[in-house]
């Protein structure tokens, strides 16, 4: 088994849309969402989870200690899941999130409310469990324009629109916009979840993949395109090694400070972004000029 992860880590996550709706909003009839201070484009971090969440279940390496379970999946409630763990572990609201920490991917990494009807986990200490990776939302880097696109169809889906020869429909899509989603990942959660280094590498993966494997004519086309992980690792080397661990897992520099780092920004002579090209991303880190105690790993880039 993986051991638990002991160093704290930051991410930039970039990706971009093309003639796709990446997160409708319910409450707006599915159109994109959007901040209506800015008209900037938004993707929740729920609609990121629901992402790393389908590409585990998809893609969930051997079990090797802990399962790849999905704990957040259509299909039976979630009270049969908690209720199986309860009963498994003699009502013991302690063992079971242990044993839910062992069985789901999701509740090890993302937290979870787990005193949904079961009474042992309602009335305990329990009942809700926070994870060690966090998400923020991602939101575009200029305003976004969202356009209704009118569709026919040549089949009626109903029997009282027999009549009618043709139906009519609508789809809402952003023609382009490239988004910025930042992410979290602490040390202090992960001991007490179970959350290890070998699962860190899997939300990687699941983040540099999740759109390859998510293709839909709603969506259009989405792609990473940068993918920067901060990982504290310390200052003091093996001459101090408990200060070294202390300092991994504390951290060595604020997050909003690394993430400045890397400008993202419209070529000169464009006013309006239509494509990837059109934008010049700039990483201005390097060994020589990142914070003490803080290593920069170019997941993916471009």
């Amino acid at each position: 088994m993986s051991t638990i992860l002991t160093n704290r880590h930051d991410f930039l996550l970039l990706f971009e849309v093309t003639n796709g709706n990446p997160n409708g909003d319910p409450d707006a009839g599915n159109m994109p969402r959007l901040d209506p201070n800015t008209n900037r484009g938004i993707v929740s971090d729920v609609c990121l989870k629901r992402k790393v969440r389908n590409f585990i279940a998809e893609f969930a390496p051997a079990r090797n200690g802990n399962g790849y379970g999905i704990f957040i999946q259509s299909g039976p409630a979630l009270e049969r899941t908690i209720n199986e763990a309860v009963d498994k572990n003699n009502k013991s609201a302690e063992a079971a999130v242990k044993w839910l920490c062992r069985e789901f991917y999701d509740i090890r990494t993302f937290g979870g409310v787990l005193s949904v009807g079961n009474e042992v986990m309602k009335g305990s200490a329990y009942g809700q469990l926070r994870g060690p990776v966090q998400f923020t939302f991602g939101q575009s880097f200029h305003p976004i324009t969202p356009l209704e696109i009118s569709i026919t169809r040549c089949v009626q889906t109903t029997i009282k629109e027999e009549d009618k020869e043709r139906t009519m429909g609508n789809k809402h899509i952003v023609p382009y916009a490239l988004y910025a989603a930042k992410g979290y990942v602490s040390p202090a959660f992960a001991e007490r979840t179970g959350f290890t280094q070998g699962d860190l590498n899997l939300l990687f993966e699941a983040l540099l993949h999740m759109f390859e494997h998510d293709r839909s004519a709603a969506r259009g086309e989405m792609v990473v395109r940068g993918l920067y992980d901060f990982e504290h690792i310390g200052t003091q080397g093996e001459t101090n090694a408990e200060q070294n661990k202390r300092e991994a897992r504390l951290g060595c520099a604020h997050a909003h400070k690394l993430f400045e780092g890397i400008k993202v920004g419209l070529k000169p002579g464009r006013e309006f972004p239509q494509s990837f090209d059109d934008y010049e991303v700039v990483c201005g880190w390097s060994d020589g000029n990142l914070p003490k105690g803080v290593k920069l790993n170019k997941l993916s880039e471009g």
